[in-house]
């Protein structure tokens, strides 16, 4: 059913999620209802530390997500007991599966999605109906006495058990339903059930830890924090199971034993939303704590980028404009390295410099001018060009540092591999020494011999493939070279002239 469900929800829900998850407090709504509407905060979670490895989002940003798909989950909870136990819908479930079946088979795309939607949510009853005939009678054959008691020790031995049997079925709700099956069957009372549920949340968080793994630090943060998250309100849920039993027997004639599932399910979605309510006033705190747990080793270059200067628009502007020069010179030395096939061990990170390159874009978005004229104004619009342009090249130089190899190994190309590599030298060094207009002009001028110089070897390599002097895949891949070095000298010259616009606008009156 969840996978139906993300399939039918597909780019639109990440979009959503990616819309309203302006702060803590919205991404915590954004969250739940996703999560709600998904039946997995597993897939939830997931999706958010996605969105933070591939930095479309911000780890602080991501924790409201991370705390709303705890309560989101709850959901699957009253499902079952209001639908599956209140409703008792057990009968209806084949009925439910074979349309699911029949839509799934014979509908197109759309319908075949919520076809395969119904027929998990009827596979969800009948499996209930199955549990429920299967417990009946274990307490005849199994001695459920073995099991823990009510003391402390034992609610954190329950506590383990649940998350153990999350950990084995990647699945909380699941855990949840069978929970509440035995529950309803007798075999558990309400602590010991309460106690399970507890450990199946803490266990459902693991799903993200792993797929946070082999990420960012950001993404790796954002799998811890969902795991620290979910500890912190199980020690809290834990502490709460007296007073919840004694407000029980308080307000309703027979506590919790006269309504169970329904108890249970409560106190689900209550230690949840308590706990959601508690951390969103600390989730900046929260999130510098985990931060120090999981320091980021990118460059400083980001942190350069500190938005308490957005708050004077002209120094966000110039720290900008030095981070993206700084970000232009490393780039210039892993074309030279490439073109030159020096040192290739010493490569730039371009994995570093792509994520400078998304913070600055981000960075660039927040700085807002009282008007459109002057001189940060321009300054502002050449380093959008200019940050427009880097990306352009980063990407030609993180996708395509094939066709690089390709340009050195041909023969014909080695006097514009030297000269696309004489050429970042220089302009590395003007800008270092501060002379932009050198900048400029020694890399307009490569980019305007290269240009003329490649459409004849363009047209000799053609006339090559035609009179079958080199073969087809020898002369594409030559083609593809010559592209790659024109695209590369092209957008250093178009970097170039923005950055000494920029310059030059900071040096206007």
């Amino acid at each position: 059913m969840t996978g139906a469900l993300r399939t039918i929800a597909g780019d639109r829900l990440r979009v959503l999620l990616l819309r309203f998850t302006r702060t803590p407090a919205t991404g915590a709504m954004t969250g739940t209802l996703a999560t709600a509407f998904l039946q997995s905060s597993s897939a939830t979670t997931v999706a958010a530390i996605g969105f933070v490895g591939a930095e479309l989002m911000t780890f602080p940003a991501a924790l409201g997500i991370i705390f709303g798909a705890n309560l989101g989950t709850t959901i699957t909870g009253w499902i079952v007991t209001i639908i599956g136990f209140k409703l008792n819908l057990g009968s209806a479930a084949l009925p439910l599966i074979f349309i699911g079946a029949v839509v799934k088979l014979l509908g197109r795309k759309g319908w075949a999605d919520w076809g395969m939607a119904l027929a998990g949510f009827g596979l969800i009853f009948l499996g209930i109906e199955l549990m429920q005939e299967g417990m009946g009678g274990l307490e005849q054959t199994i001695s459920f006495a073995a099991l823990p008691g009510d003391t402390l020790l034992d609610r954190l031995l329950l506590v383990l058990v649940g998350l153990i049997l999350t950990l084995i079925t990647q699945s909380s709700s699941a855990g949840v339903a069978a929970t509440l099956t035995a529950l309803f069957a007798g075999l558990l009372d309400f602590q010991q059930a309460a106690a399970l549920v507890i450990g199946m949340d803490v266990g459902t968080s693991f799903t993200g830890l792993i797929a946070s793994l082999a990420g960012s630090a950001s993404a790796r943060r954002t799998g811890l924090s969902h795991v620290v998250f979910n500890v912190f309100t199980a020690v809290g849920a834990l502490a709460l199971i007296t007073p919840y039993v004694a407000l029980w027997a308080f307000l309703v004639p027979g506590g919790v034993d006269s309504d169970p599932e329904i108890a249970l399910v409560g106190f689900h979605s209550m230690f949840n939303a308590l706990s959601v309510l508690v951390v969103l006033p600390f989730a900046g705190p929260f999130a510098r704590l985990i931060e120090r747990m999981i320091p980021d080793p990118s460059s400083s270059m980001i942190k350069r980028l500190d938005t308490a200067l957005l708050e004077e628009p002209a120094l966000a502007i110039a720290t900008t404009q030095r981070v993206v020069q700084d970000v232009f010179i490393e780039l210039l030395g892993h074309v030279r390295r490439l073109v030159s096939a020096d040192d290739e061990h010493e490569l730039t990170n371009l994995a570093d410099l792509r994520r400078t390159l998304q913070h600055a874009y981000v960075y660039v978005d927040e700085i807002h001018l009282a008007n459109d004229e002057g001189a940060d104004w321009r300054k502002l619009l050449a380093l959008i060009h200019s940050l427009d342009h880097m990306q352009r090249l980063h990407e030609r130089l993180a996708e395509e540092s094939y066709r690089a190899a390709a340009a050195r190994e041909a023969e014909a190309l080695t006097a514009h591999c030297e000269a696309l590599r004489a050429t970042t030298e220089r302009v590395a060094d003007a800008m270092l020494a501060g002379d932009w207009p050198k900048a400029k002009e020694v890399a307009n001028e490569t980019s305007k011999v290269l240009d003329g110089d490649v459409k004849a070897e363009r047209a000799e390599v053609i006339l090559s493939m035609g009179i079958g002097t080199i073969d087809v895949p020898t002369g594409t891949t030559r083609l593809e070279a010559i592209r790659w070095l024109q695209r590369v000298s092209h957008h250093i010259a178009e970097i170039s002239t923005h950055l000494f616009d920029c310059n030059l606008a900071a040096a206007a009156p």
